[in-house]
């Protein structure tokens, strides 16, 4: 039996950054997004009927998704927000995505089709969550490859599966993704030239640099007195760990140096390998822990461990604490209620 699809509290917090605005109050709907923490579960039939309550608010739009899509930041999108940061490249994105998706929609979904001179990302109309959803998802998404890149971003070519809506609402789905837009379709997709791929992430988006400047704060707690060749074995220990294959011989081979030289290299700084894996594992536990819109298994996978009650026993031996405990101190109360694995 198929895993239910379902989206997260955080995901769901975008409809109240739309209710601020487009200046509506509407408390009652305010109070069930504001009941949603951002790492809670969001049923597929609660979103819609929440997305579709929020724009009956604002009739006469003509594609109320496409304005709700292109509020997106990295906080509503939860760990692969925090993948981003790991992933030099638009095609590393895509592929974070691809890797990950489950952890947003509760299922693996996407199909990735490589073509001669485009990259096609497409869901069948089977997955598909009605019209003003996936207008949002779509929208969301090609928002957020935008913001990535500091550079209005255009498809190829986009497609969805509900049927060609009037003159006017087709016109400003084109005019949002500037290029042509399919209805009718048997799946929805986003078809990327494949020259986009290798384009690289500036890092200036300010959702983006927000997460990237505390991270950084949490390694330099883990290093106080790094230089530039600390902070880049950092980065690298970052961008490795979610693989869940870190070790001394990939982080030396993608600084370009051998697995001995990078071993002298530590012990000039007094540290062995394993220290300075544990430290940094450490270090960022802290600063992912004090994020409600992660769960403690994504933590454990943003920090390489194979499963949560791995990263559980490390915490514990770390601090003497549990990484539960932690978080309801932090928080005053377990976060969205309760955690979830």
């Amino acid at each position: 039996m198929a895993t239910p699809m379902r989206v997260t509290g955080a995901w769901v917090q975008l409809l109240s950054d739309w209710l601020d605005q487009e200046n509506l109050p509407a408390p009652e709907l305010r109070a069930l997004l504001d009941s949603r923490g951002p790492a809670d579960i969001v049923a597929l039939p609660l979103w819609r009927e929440l997305l579709e309550r929020a724009v009956a608010l604002r009739p006469g739009s003509p594609a109320p998704g496409l304005a709700v899509g292109a509020l997106v930041q990295p906080r509503h999108v939860g760990v692969l927000g925090y993948l981003t940061l790991t992933c030099q490249t638009l095609g590393e994105v895509m592929l974070a995505y691809q890797r990950y998706e489950s952890l947003f929609y509760g299922r693996d979904l996407v199909e990735v089709r490589a073509e001669p001179e485009h990259m096609i990302l497409r869901w069948p109309a089977a997955v598909s969550i009605g019209e003003l959803a996936d207008s949002v998802s779509i929208a969301a998404m090609v928002t957020f490859m935008r913001r990535l890149l500091e550079q209005r971003l255009a498809p190829a070519r986009v497609s969805f599966v509900f049927p060609a809506p009037d003159v006017e609402t087709r016109r400003a789905h084109e005019a949002f993704f500037g290029c042509p837009v399919d209805f009718g379709a048997s799946h929805t997709s986003v078809s990327f030239p494949l020259s986009f791929l290798g384009l690289s992430l500036p890092r200036n988006d300010a959702g983006s640099r927000a997460l990237l400047d505390r991270q950084a704060r949490a390694l330099l707690r883990a290093l106080p007195e790094s230089d530039g060749f600390d902070r880049a074995l950092q980065r690298t220990l970052v961008a490795l760990l979610p693989e869940g294959q870190v070790s001394l011989e990939r982080v030396a081979a993608r600084l370009h140096v051998s697995p001995r030289t990078l071993q002298r290299r530590l012990a000039r700084r007094r540290l062995t390998w394993r220290t300075l894996l544990e430290r940094t594992r450490e270090q960022l536990a802290g600063h992912y822990l004090a994020d409600p819109s992660l769960t403690l298994g994504e933590i454990a996978l943003l920090l390489g461990y194979s499963e949560h009650s791995a990263f559980s026993r490390a915490y514990r031996a770390w601090t003497g604490r549990t990484p539960a405990r932690d978080r309801r101190s932090a928080s005053g109360a377990v976060i969205g209620g309760g955690y979830r694995d």
